[in-house]
């Protein structure tokens, strides 16, 4: 075991468990946990639920660190220095959770120039950033070849910066209005400049939770074709989770079903599938929800808390066993708690957000720099790496 990676996962290791002992239902839980941590088994629906419900959240950190540390032997903990760009904050989607979107019509609608783009591009790379993250949403009037002159034009001007855009939803709604395929989508905006895929508005991938929150989006089905088709293609994904809604754990296992199901039929096929799964917890406020839930003189529920957000991100590392990378959300539940995630199976910390406008649009404002992440990193006792991307590494610290 490494020197570097071991001391926490040893020290959950020696924390009392007493409470998992005399409660029949932890102590199961806790020995599924250690098999799947280990490779001996691999987690099914039912058990992963059993994870949710009833296991002792050290347990859960304890071989979630594990399993960290079989896949990740050297200590490394990655981050990444890029910049998140919304090119346009227009979408008719209409999502209830989302309080970033404006409809066209707004006066606080905007599409990005050129020019702007260009320079927010040319500050991330003063900033040694190697990628920018290119998210809008669903813009009713831009079709394929306006994508193509926006990524020919940032392409052009900085041929070093890695583009890592869009998301499902928009590719199948530029698709859509384009009177295209999904494939000849992803193969034109490639060649205009588009270098892998993220895994954006996966939210729940659940029919149920998507018609209740955001009808007008991509449904499930829709998120993983897309996905499957970018795998068939060989373009690198993320994928995603957005939790603490009004979804069951039933659907939370449901959703990591869909999302290690399709890595498993692209890793059999030889494609490079997802490099990673991030869990972020849901933001209410500002959100439509909110209002909606105000005006009829209810309380909204408050964010997913940090007990739960580790429990998911425990659950969801021993689970996709398939799946190489996962990723603490500090951006949604702030840096101390992002470093204690790194005890419950994350070993990449993200990005330093040089920009990022759609979590602070819901009122949360967690931010961090190089040397901050660098310095969080190194305390939790790990060795702090920057990379790009592609998860290949750009600096050791």
């Amino acid at each position: 075991m490494n020197s570097t990676s071991s001391p926490t996962s040893r020290s959950l290791a020696r924390s009392p468990m007493t409470s998992s002992a005399s409660r029949p239902d932890a102590a199961a839980a806790q020995v599924l946990a250690l098999a799947a941590a280990t490779g001996e088994h691999r987690l099914t629906d039912d058990e992963a639920l059993l994870l949710l419900s009833s296991a002792d959240l050290l347990d859960l950190g304890a071989a979630a660190s594990l399993m960290r540390e079989r896949l990740h032997r050297d200590g490394d903990v990655t981050f990444i220095v890029d910049r998140n760009v919304n090119y346009t904050n227009v979408c008719m989607s209409g999502c209830r959770f989302c309080a970033f979107y404006r409809d066209a019509g707004h006066a606080d609608a905007y599409v990005l120039t050129p020019e702007q783009l260009s320079e927010k591009v040319r500050e991330t790379l003063d900033l040694e950033g190697t990628a920018i993250l290119l998210q809008g949403g669903m813009h009713p009037d831009l079709k394929i070849d306006w994508y193509e002159d926006m990524l020919c034009g940032i392409k052009e001007a900085h041929p070093q910066i890695h583009v890592h855009g869009f998301g499902p939803p928009e590719i199948a709604h530029v698709a859509q209005i384009s009177g295209i395929s999904v494939r000849e989508t992803l193969e034109r905006l490639r060649t205009a400049g588009l270098d892998s895929l993220p895994g954006g508005g996966a939210e729940i991938l659940t029919d149920r939770m998507r018609e209740a929150l955001s009808p007008k989006k991509a449904s499930a089905d829709v998120w993983i074709d897309v996905m499957r088709t970018a795998h068939l293609i060989d373009m690198s994904t993320t994928a995603t989770m957005m939790f603490g809604g009004s979804e069951t754990d039933s659907e939370r296992v449901e959703h990591l079903r869909r999302i290690r199901d399709l890595q498993d039929e692209s890793t059999d096929a030889g494609h490079v599938g997802f490099r990673a799964f991030i869990p972020w917890s849901f933001q209410p406020t500002n959100t439509p929800l909110a209002e909606e839930t105000s005006a009829a003189g209810d309380t909204i529920a408050p964010p997913a808390s940090g007990w739960e957000y580790l429990r998911v991100l425990a659950v969801s590392r021993l689970y996709l066993d398939n799946v190489l990378n996962v990723q603490a959300s500090w951006v949604t539940q702030g840096a101390k708690i992002g470093q204690v995630a790194l005890a419950f199976g994350a070993n990449d910390m993200g990005s330093t957000m040089i920009e990022e406008n759609v979590v602070a649009a819901a009122g949360v404002h967690f931010m961090v720099n190089r040397d901050e992440l660098v310095w969080m990193i190194r305390s939790a006792g790990f060795v702090p790496v920057q990379r790009d991307t592609l998860y290949r590494e750009v600096r050791r610290f």
